[in-house]
C-alpha cells in the first residue's frame, strides 16, 4: 500500500545546502519524497512511500533520513497536529460543519493539543472519533498514517523531555 506522510527536521548549520541534501537524500533512498528547504535552517520531505503498514513505511523513511542527514533533528511527523479546517478537509466536510459538530459535542469530543484563539488536536484522535460515531467516510491509510504519526511525535517529545519521577505524574492525573 502507499503512504503519504510528511518529515519535517531541523538542519545543523553545516548541512543547508540545498543540491547537496537533495543528492545524499536521493543516494539513502528518499527518492520517493518532495524535498522542501524553504526556511533556512529545515528541511520538509512529503513521502509517498510503499510499504507493508503505514509503521514500516514511517519508520524506513526516517531510518533513510538520519542515514543521509544524521545531524537532522525531527521537529515533527505528520499528519498529526491539525485544526478543524484540516480535519474538515480530510473528512470530507466543511470547517463550520466540523466546528458545530465538535460544539455540540464537547463532553466526548477530543481534547485538544493546545486550546485558544487556533486550537489543535491529533489528527488520529479526532479520525477515531469520527469513525466511532459512524455516517463519516475516513480513509483506512490516512488513519493509519496519522496515528503512526502521533506515536513519533510522543516518542520525539518524550526523548526531549523526560518524565522526572517524583510528584509530577500526579498532577496529570488529579
Amino acid at each position: 500500500m502507499e503512504y503519504i506522510f510528511t518529515l519535517k527536521y531541523q538542519l545543523a548549520d553545516h548541512d543547508c545546502d540545498p543540491d547537496a541534501l537533495v543528492e545524499r537524500l536521493g543516494a539513502a533512498g528518499c527518492d520517493d519524497a518532495l524535498v522542501g528547504v524553504g526556511l533556512p535552517g529545515r528541511l520538509a520531505l512529503e513521502f509517498s512511500r510503499e510499504a507493508d503498514s503505514a509503521e514500516v513505511a514511517m519508520r524506513s523513511a526516517l531510518s533513510d533520513v538520519k542515514s543521509a542527514v544524521s545531524s537532522a533533528r525531527l521537529v515533527e511527523a505528520s499528519p498529526d497536529l491539525v485544526g478543524l479546517t484540516d480535519v474538515a478537509d480530510v473528512v470530507g466536510v466543511s470547517r463550520q460543519a466540523m466546528r458545530k459538530l465538535m460544539l455540540s459535542h464537547r463532553a466526548t469530543f477530543p481534547v485538544p493539543v493546545h486550546e485558544g484563539s487556533a486550537s489543535i488536536w491529533h489528527l488520529a484522535e479526532v479520525l477515531e472519533w469520527l469513525k466511532g460515531r459512524g455516517g463519516y467516510t475516513i480513509d483506512a491509510g490516512v488513519l493509519e498514517v496519522a496515528k503512526v504519526a502521533l506515536t513519533v511525535n510522543i516518542a520525539k517529545e518524550t526523548q526531549r523531555h523526560p518524565v522526572h519521577t517524583g510528584g509530577d505524574m500526579e498532577l496529570l492525573t488529579a
